[in-house]
């Protein structure tokens, strides 16, 4: 894993487990309060007031910050996720440890007046809290969802030697989120390494060659940037300071990322939490609008409520997409008889008056309702609120210039700068794929939330919409 993932990650595991030792804390409070546990372990009651008390509060509150720390201190946060179980555990047990002596050690030092057993609940309750949540992230990781979202699929570039000591040294790190899936000898022809970046859905290139075959580097990494593909390029023979690059360190090697896309960041960590649960509120929010929706889909036109199609992902990798049914049943059947029809320049398919779309799908259109469905695909991780429009992955194949697949290069979104442009009323595939890379290379958290807020006035009153 790059150290800056890592470094990501570790924050964000020490935020909950911060959260965790919160919690746990309150809960050693209700714990020894309980008339049934004292009575049980046979303790006085403690005064109903103890919990708001000025130590209590003061403890409460210095115990979120050092907790973590201490997991730190233990090596907890530099393992693996999919470590041995060992190797988890007494960690954590040591960390949960010497939290619990350093707080008994505070109240003794500092004469605090807090309950007896309060402590020794905390330790327990603390390590089982963030035991299971272990255990649930490694639940999560193992799952598809977690494999889709976590696991990123590389191609291992390099000359015949260098290939195999890498590819040995991988091996006996195992990275939860590092799969390389195939091997490119930079002696064989570029267009094999764009082949197998096409057929794998590949997410980045680790790239390890001598001086001698700076020409071949510099083929791979202009190949990568048109596909918006992350280059890795192992420089520890490498001192020159390059434009537009990033500095980071595998298995301790110096690293050189040549990267066209947005890097990981708390930005980015962000975006994910409000596609979350921006995705679940909307959902709920819209539920009876998805009932009558399908309702009036189901009695004005036979054939189902949903239209499920596969759609080109982030990194081309195909998933399927959900948006309610707007033509009729066999639409696709007529699709080659319209092709002269077809006003869009380039590989996208678009008519104005599509004699396929029924009555209720030209007003499902107008206002972009027979997208709502989508809102699962964000939920499930497959697309983001904000970003490049999916499209089929037929027309994908299509592409006549594969500096447009850079577009596929972030997750693809449920609205995007196309999407409050003037929508349909662009009428040249190149301008769609300048705004998306234009969103791409300019993207920050402020952009999202721009392009969502004058998403909903574009959507209220059908801009461009045919």
């Amino acid at each position: 894993m790059l150290r800056r993932t890592q470094q990501i990650r570790t924050q964000v595991q020490q935020l909950a487990d911060a959260c965790i030792v919160a919690i746990s804390f309150w809960m050693a409070y209700v714990l020894r309060d309980n008339p049934h546990v004292s009575a049980w372990l046979r303790l006085d009651p403690i005064p109903p007031d103890s919990f708001n008390s000025a130590n209590a509060v003061w403890l409460y509150v210095a115990l979120i910050p050092i907790a973590p720390l201490i997991l730190e201190s233990q090596g907890f946060y530099s393992r693996p996720v999919m470590c041995p179980r060992p190797a988890m555990l007494w960690p954590l047990f040591k960390g949960c440890l010497l939290t619990t002596i350093g707080l008994v050690l505070a109240i003794y030092a500092l004469h605090l007046t807090v309950p007896r057993g309060v402590t020794s609940f905390f330790g327990i309750v603390s390590f089982i809290i963030i035991y299971l949540k272990e255990e649930t992230l490694r639940l999560v990781i193992r799952s598809k969802f977690g494999q889709s979202q976590y696991k990123r699929r590389f191609v291992l570039v390099g000359t015949g030697g260098e290939l195999a000591g890498m590819a040995r040294e991988l091996e006996g790190r195992r990275d939860d989120t590092v799969a390389v899936v195939a091997q490119f000898d930079l002696a064989r022809p570029l267009s094999e390494l764009v082949q197998l970046l096409h057929e794998h859905s590949i997410y980045g290139v680790i790239l390890s060659a001598k001086r001698t075959y700076f020409e071949q580097i510099e083929n791979v990494i202009k190949a990568c940037e048109l596909e918006g593909v992350e280059v890795w390029l192992i420089a520890d023979f490498f001192t020159n300071q390059i434009a537009r690059t990033t500095f980071d360190e595998l298995l301790g090697r110096p690293l050189l990322i040549f990267s066209s896309t947005p890097e990981a960041s708390w930005q980015s960590v962000v975006k994910q939490v409000i596609d979350f649960f921006g995705a679940l509120v909307l959902l709920i929010l819209t539920a009876p609008i998805f009932i009558g929706i399908a309702l009036a889909i189901r009695l004005t036109s036979p054939g189902p409520v949903f239209f499920r199609q596969q759609r080109s992902g982030i990194n081309g990798a195909p998933f399927k997409l959900y948006k309610f049914r707007t033509m009729i049943t066999n639409a696709e059947q007529f699709k080659h008889e319209l092709a002269a029809m077809n006003e869009m320049q380039g590989p996208v398919f678009k008519v104005t008056n599509d004699p396929r779309v029924t009555n209720i799908g030209k007003w499902l259109r107008r206002y972009s309702l027979d997208e709502l469905p989508q809102l699962w695909n964000v939920l499930w991780g497959e697309m983001s609120l904000v970003g490049p429009r999916p499209l089929p992955v037929d027309e994908v194949k299509c592409f006549n210039d594969f500096a447009h697949r850079r577009r596929l290069s972030v997750k693809p979104g449920l609205t995007c700068l196309w999407q409050i442009s003037g929508r349909n009323q662009i009428s040249d595939f190149k301008d769609w794929v300048r705004l998306d890379l234009e969103y791409i290379d300019n993207w920050s958290l402020w952009l999202d939330l721009k392009i969502l807020f004058k998403t909903i006035p574009a959507v209220l009153i059908g801009t461009g919409a045919k």
